[in-house]
């Protein structure tokens, strides 16, 4: 059949499209920035037509109604990582969390862990082949529609034609929705301070030629403004922002010295701002592929001079880290950071660099500390960390003991909380800090 054919017979509207949502289904919505605004609201006015509809995703954009209080009957949200809007769901009992790392999300697909019924995703308009972009979000959004049994899509004239392995063809979508609004936007962090001093902390670790994992927020921010003195640099990460395009365009990144995929920058997805979306739009320097790819850390220790650079809520004193939650409450999730942790901490010449303020709420609380809070989770483990950046300095904990970690975090804490963390040392060590 010509695939335009196909396309026209498979157009609906949104109310029509979620009708094909069951109840006890287990849909998945497309990540981040892809989420399929109008679907979603769609599902979300047809509630009374749905019983325990279980909802995965991992980044949440938009209001997750489906959380709040009330749905319960309708809805279960399951994430494999939170945000705002759904954290609170969560920790009150109306949600779930699904530990995992970012990486082994298309498995849990594949292999039936999390067997998927319907997919909502958001997807370019089709090329004359009949083959519509991922756009911004690739990561597990493509290999849950592999595998789902009804993959139902918004077109949107408004997303991004990104290339790699990130195209699905109109034979393989079961129902279209056409739409033409913005793709939802990341607006860039205010950057201080602490996150200037970060920034430039993190940068005199990076030499010329490395390749880079950065993450959301503040600090990747911060250490990009710091790199336009450095040369031949290049991206391998599961998502990057605006300021990554500021640094294409100053010639800083230019992907020459990649043993992996030598001149593209590597991705899973992205969060930024239009100048972002407009920047990777048939841009043949962008590839975008899986997550069980990219973030796969066996791929990424392929990358010479691999740097990654994540954050976190706590370190305590062995050099544990805690990215993803409060005491027993879930914050975040575990996202990619162990992925790149153990893939930089492969690669030759690599290097894992946990960078955070020295402090939080408003510098009343340490964030290096001598125990980890009741009930917080090991994000990345005392044999995983390398080094461990604030505002204060740099502790290089590789081949350490737990008393040269001990004194090295201590060097680097707020100035406020050294003297009680001497104090845990000398009580823990029998010697004086």
């Amino acid at each position: 059949m010509d695939w335009r054919k196909d396309y026209n017979s498979k157009l609906t509207t949104p109310e029509e499209a979620v009708k094909k949502i069951k109840s006890g289904d287990r849909v998945v919505f497309a990540h981040a920035c892809a989420e399929p605004t109008i679907l979603v609201n769609a599902m979300l006015e047809n509630k009374d037509a749905y019983q325990n509809v279980e909802i995965v995703h991992l980044v949440p954009r938009g209001k997750s109604e489906y959380t709040k209080p009330g749905m319960e009957r309708h809805f279960r949200h399951n994430g494999l990582f939170l945000g705002a809007s759904t954290r609170d769901g969560v920790n009150e009992g109306r949600a779930d969390f699904t530990p995992c790392f970012f990486y082994e999300v298309p498995r849990m697909f594949y292999e039936g862990y999390l067997p998927v019924d319907v997919v909502l995703t958001q997807l370019s308009p089709p090329d004359e082949h009949g083959y519509c972009s991922f756009g911004v979000s690739n990561d597990y959004t493509k290999p849950a529609t592999e595998v789902a049994k009804i993959v139902i899509a918004e077109i949107n004239d408004q997303m991004p034609r990104t290339l790699g392995d990130s195209f699905i063809h109109i034979s393989e979508i079961d129902h279209l929705v056409e739409v033409s609004y913005p793709i939802d936007e990341l607006a860039p962090p205010k950057i201080g301070d602490v996150e200037k001093a970060i920034g430039e902390h993190c940068a005199s670790l990076i030499e010329d030629g490395s390749t880079l994992q950065l993450g959301i927020g503040s600090i990747p921010d911060a250490v990009l403004l710091s790199l336009k003195d450095k040369k031949d640099l290049g991206i391998h990460s599961e998502m990057f922002s605006d300021g990554v395009v500021e640094l294409v365009e100053a010639g800083v990144i230019n992907n020459s010295k990649k043993t992996l995929h030598k001149g593209k920058m590597v991705v899973t997805f992205l969060m930024g701002t239009k100048r972002l979306y407009d920047f990777v739009h048939n841009n043949p320097s962008v590839e975008m592929y899986p997550v069980n790819y990219v973030n796969n850390p066996a791929v990424i220790a392929k990358n010479y001079k691999m740097v990654s650079i994540n954050s976190c809520l706590q370190v305590d004193l062995m050099g544990q880290v805690n990215a993803e939650s409060m005491g027993l409450k879930q914050f975040t999730g575990v996202g990619g950071q162990v992925d790149y942790v153990r893939g930089a901490n492969m690669a030759k010449d690599g290097k894992s660099i946990i960078a955070m303020p020295s402090t939080a709420a408003k510098g009343k609380i340490s964030r290096i500390v001598p125990l980890l809070d009741e009930g917080a989770a090991v994000t990345t483990s005392r044999n995983d960390v390398n080094y461990i950046v604030t505002e204060y300095g740099i502790a290089s904990l590789r081949g350490k003991s737990l008393r040269e970690r001990a004194r090295a975090l201590i060097q680097i804490a707020h100035p406020n909380f050294r003297d009680s963390l001497a104090e845990e040392f000398e009580k823990r060590f029998r010697e004086k800090f």
